[in-house]
């Protein structure tokens, strides 16, 4: 079983995991106008939540986001299928985007697009799979 017990690590994981996350959100919102989006987004935040396992452990990292990374999996791929679907109720082809601005009370005026809720199924199946993948993996140690 992997404990870790290295100072200088969890005291730089503590900035740099955050700086990912934050980075990853960032790329989630603009990754349906610009380079990045979901599957990057995903993948940081995955090397997010691998950082903070080397650093903190699995039974730390367990307390601090009990999440069953399977289930999220079937939920982003529902999301993303669900967006292209959802295109053929207005006899639109498969995954055709809108998008509408809306004003919202703190942040303003937003532009809010289809492609993002698709770009949010890809970040979920994306993570889901990969911190899956890699927490399978050291388990296996």
């Amino acid at each position: 079983m992997y404990k870790p017990n290295d100072l200088i690590l969890r005291t730089i994981t503590s900035l740099i995991a955050f700086i990912l996350l934050g980075f990853s959100i960032y790329l989630l919102f603009a990754g349906h106008n610009s380079p990045g989006g979901g599957f990057v987004g995903g993948l940081m935040t995955s090397a997010a939540i691998v950082l903070m396992y080397m650093a903190y452990g699995i039974t730390v990292l367990e307390k601090f986001l009990p999440l069953n990374y399977r289930k999220i999996v079937p939920l982003g791929l529902l999301v993303a299928t669900g967006t292209g679907l959802g295109s053929f109720l207005f006899q639109q082809p498969f995954l055709s985007q809108t998008f509408d601005y809306f004003h919202f009370p703190v942040l303003g005026e937003l532009e809010l697009a289809t492609a993002m809720l698709f770009d949010l199924g890809v970040y979920l199946t994306v993570f889901g799979v990969t911190i899956t993948i890699i927490l399978s993996i050291a388990e296996d140690r």
